[in-house]
């Protein structure tokens, strides 16, 4: 497996993780001996634990992206995942934002969806049901505007056979406390991750805003209130006009950034997350390339999470799988 924690310093973890994956090569597939002994790539073990959770590869397809998995099905095979995070779920429907909802940015994307999803009822009743005959892990994505909202979608997938686990999406805003994000203070993040914790019997990841002062206390926060891993980070707030109306290119006038223009940024925030705390963390930040998902776990992520890759090309995730299988046996 290529995901065991290394104990040291931050600079020596990071020079560890990868040192690790070339000793594990060289060991089990280097790729004369392995030639020789009649091995090929689908001998190489990309299996990772994520606490509880097994995955057999360390990529997945992030949420927001990745529709349902449903709307994938035709185009790629679920079965090769390590896992995907379904379109965050609500208490109910929720329409989203108006429309453009997507600007492409030099070397991102723009978007504004608003969080539209079918409610957790209607995934649990119409969605579920198939994802269920997939041999992948479904990984929950969990929001709301009060703690209670994230409780009570928990606690109606609880009851539901096919969800592997919950990712708390904690950039939303916080009606009771005048719309500050929960994921801003260590006292709100604390608060909900706390009440998610006591909801949830599975695994409970927490998706953790980028903006934040101090990202390994917000980090922290969530650990010591229950989080078995971190997923970092969200998208970037940002805007696009046009300059000849003065209008925003987006509904909704403002956005989320993604896309390989904040992966310098994310990768620091996953350094910095992962020398703070002792759970796993998932990087996701503009990953497009083989490199770019090694770099991710060179700086200690366990596991990375795909996602505007997946607009301009549905079989990314695949295609990452497939590539890092043939990168470490070719090391």
């Amino acid at each position: 497996m290529i995901s065991k924690r290394i104990g040291g310093t931050p600079e020596r973890c990071a020079a560890k993780s990868v040192f690790r994956i070339c000793v594990i090569l060289s060991r089990e597939v280097s790729s004369a001996a392995a030639s020789a002994r009649g091995r090929t790539t689908a001998d190489v073990d990309l299996s990772v634990t994520i606490g509880a959770l097994r995955l057999r590869n360390p990529i997945l397809a992030a949420s927001g992206t990745f529709g349902y998995g449903l709307e994938f099905a035709h185009l790629v095979d679920l079965n090769r995942f390590g896992g995907f995070v379904t379109k965050g779920l609500s208490r109910e429907p929720m329409e989203g934002a108006p429309p453009p909802r997507l600007c492409e940015t030099p070397s991102g994307m723009l978007n504004s969806v608003g969080l539209q999803n079918v409610g957790v009822r209607a995934f649990i009743g119409e969605k579920l049901p198939v994802l269920r005959k997939y041999d992948t892990q479904v990984i929950a994505n969990v929001f709301g505007c009060t703690v209670e909202d994230y409780v009570e979608v928990i606690r109606a997938l609880e009851d539901a056979e096919g969800v592997a686990g919950y990712e708390l999406n904690i950039s939303c805003p916080n009606v009771k406390k005048g719309g500050m994000q929960f994921g801003a203070e260590p006292g709100m993040v604390a608060e909900v991750v706390g009440a998610a914790r006591q909801a949830a019997k599975r695994p409970l990841w927490v998706k953790l805003s980028p903006l934040v002062a101090d990202i390994g206390v917000i980090a922290r926060a969530a650990e010591e209130a229950g989080a078995d891993a971190l997923t970092v980070a969200n998208t970037y707030p940002a805007m696009a006009v046009d300059y000849k109306t003065g209008k925003s290119k987006l509904g909704n006038t403002t956005g989320g950034l993604s896309g390989p223009a904040i992966k310098p940024i994310t990768l620091r925030l996953v350094w910095e997350a992962h020398r703070a705390v002792k759970i796993p963390v998932l990087g996701l930040g503009g990953i497009e390339t083989v490199e770019d998902v090694l770099e991710y776990l060179a700086v200690g992520a366990t596991a990375v999470q795909v996602g505007t890759a997946s607009f301009s090309d549905p079989r990314a995730t695949r295609r990452l799988v497939e590539r890092l299988r043939k990168a470490l046996f070719f090391r």
